[in-house]
């Protein structure tokens, strides 16, 4: 049986006015994929040993309107072996996104956080097929802690600026 559940049950704050804080998904989209696989099909042979794979991670966020953001997520992988690159996939999967009601401060942590989180698993699956596509085993990419990698990035923008005022 279902319980009903309070409107503001998930924390959600008010602005004030009344109006509930709301985040839409207005579109997703794929802006750049790109799949290497420059020693093919010599690479795809049989190997001992697990190849080496560098992922980086990278969020961007640009305003549209005043209520609509485009963010941008980019996921690269480059799998080598010794000095042999096996592949290289980048993906740039971008959504635009409608947030209102919300408080200034709490925009940013929105667009970095909440925004990639949703992204991302329709980001993973396409780099899952491209590397499966390109006759490698699917590149399963674990879960990213987006407000992990917020606070970082918050962190080194003021070690940063308090360099640059000394």
């Amino acid at each position: 049986m279902a319980e009903s559940q309070d409107s503001n049950a998930g924390g959600a704050v008010s602005n004030g006015n009344g109006a509930q804080p709301t985040l839409n998904i207005m579109a997703q989209y794929v802006k750049d994929l790109s799949f290497e696989s420059p020693g093919a099909p010599n690479s795809l042979r049989g190997r001992d040993k697990a190849p080496s794979i560098n992922i980086n991670v990278n969020v961007n966020a640009n305003p549209l309107s005043e209520n609509d953001f485009d963010v941008n997520l980019t996921l690269t992988a480059k799998a080598n072996v010794d000095k042999e690159v096996l592949f290289n996939v980048e993906l740039v999967y971008g959504g635009v996104f409608r947030i209102a009601g919300f408080p200034k401060e709490h925009v940013l942590p929105v667009l970095f956080i909440e925004c990639p989180r949703l992204l991302f698993p329709f980001a993973r699956q396409i780099v899952a097929e491209a590397t499966r596509n390109g006759g490698f085993p699917p590149l399963m990419l674990d879960p990213i802690d987006f407000a992990q990698m917020f606070q970082r990035k918050l962190a080194e923008d003021q070690a940063k600026a308090k360099v640059q005022m000394s």
